[in-house]
């Protein structure tokens, strides 16, 4: 049901490669795509990189390298979030919204008196509020995931600006600023800090097994004796969680808290670099490390876009035409794992 497994019964597939050294390298990649659903979107990344690096002098530059850690940071941690999410079976339309909202909750408990840890974590507890909120609508009325956050959207949206009045606000600056995201670089590093427990979670832990069977056969998981309910209600709060501190890192990190940050688009964003990175839609199967590394490549795609010279529009459409190919790869994929399967 797992990843893991799923490589344990390739590794026990007596293939050998075929002779020549055009087809063992073509077999030997479609071993790797077959073993590892990270390996395509890693091979896109290390292409998208070195063409960059090549044709623009200015592209591997630190501070260069400083812009494309900042974008790629929260759209990873919110890929992350996502893909947990889309794992399971279900998806979260209001995460950019939560990433709004809690670097406010965060203020409004520093203007308060509290210490910002205090507040760090209390406002992260709001996010998780918010997320048990989706979880239970979704769960108990048995309405989609996609109307339910949808509506929580609309909800965030304007209590965001409500209680904002519509204007930023400074960031708070404490001993623990710079750990959060007022450091170099402090975002990526967080993002991956993410990337590795939470892959650790969905690999190595029953509630990754569980989250992976309720996506993939909710029915069967609940026959099974999977509390199919608790695992989509946790995954909710998780990913709620999630965005919730990206949102507070980035608020840091820029040093104000906007009504306007994140949204539609950042969430967009976040569920395109899962998809990118090999999570289905349709549930059960997907990898933390692609998501992470779908957000590498729309960072690394939109900083030497822009490094070159070419237009932002551009840049969407090629957005468009990975996700669409990331599809048709993805299914090309699987049916390559079925096939290898059968020798067995």
């Amino acid at each position: 049901m797992t990843e893991s497994i799923e490589q344990g019964d390739v590794n026990r597939i007596p293939v050998e490669s075929p002779p020549g050294p055009v087809k063992s390298f073509a077999f030997a990649a479609s071993d790797l795509i077959a073993r590892r659903r990270e390996a395509s979107i890693a091979f896109v990344a290390v292409v998208l990189f070195v063409y960059f690096a090549a044709s623009t002098p200015a592209f591997m530059g630190v501070d260069n390298m400083r812009v494309i850690s900042q974008y790629t940071a929260s759209v990873a941690i919110l890929a992350i979030a996502e893909a947990m999410l889309l794992i399971s079976g279900e998806i979260d339309l209001s995460l950019g919204h939560i990433y709004a909202m809690t670097p406010f909750l965060m203020y409004f408990g520093t203007e308060a008196g509290l210490p910002l840890p205090v507040a760090v974590v209390l406002a992260l507890l709001g996010a998780g509020v918010v997320g048990l909120l989706n979880g239970i609508m979704t769960v108990a009325t048995g309405v989609p995931s996609f109307i339910t956050t949808l509506g929580m959207l609309f909800f965030l949206q304007g209590f965001t600006l409500t209680i904002s009045d519509g204007f930023p606000k400074n960031a708070p600056e404490d001993g623990i600023s710079d750990i959060l995201g007022g450091a170099r670089f402090a975002g990526f590093i967080w993002a991956a800090v993410v990337m590795v427990l939470v892959h650790i979670l969905l690999v190595n832990t029953r509630w990754g097994i569980y989250t992976v069977a309720t996506g993939g056969n909710p029915v069967g998981a609940r026959e099974a004796g999977i509390q199919v309910k608790r695992i989509k209600v946790g995954n909710f709060v998780l990913a709620a969680m999630l965005a919730g501190f990206t949102g507070i890192s980035e608020a840091i990190r820029v040093t104000s808290i906007d009504p306007l940050a994140g949204g539609s688009n950042l969430m967009f964003l976040g569920i395109a670099a899962a998809v990118i990175g090999g999570t289905a839609l349709a549930g059960g199967s997907g990898t933390v490390i692609g998501a992470f590394l779908g957000a590498v490549v729309l960072g690394v795609l939109r900083d030497g876009l822009i490094v070159k010279g070419i237009s932002s529009f551009t840049y969407n459409i090629i957005l468009g035409i990975f996700i669409i190919a990331s599809m048709f790869l993805n299914a090309a994929a699987n049916h390559l794992r079925i096939r290898m399967r059968k020798f067995a």
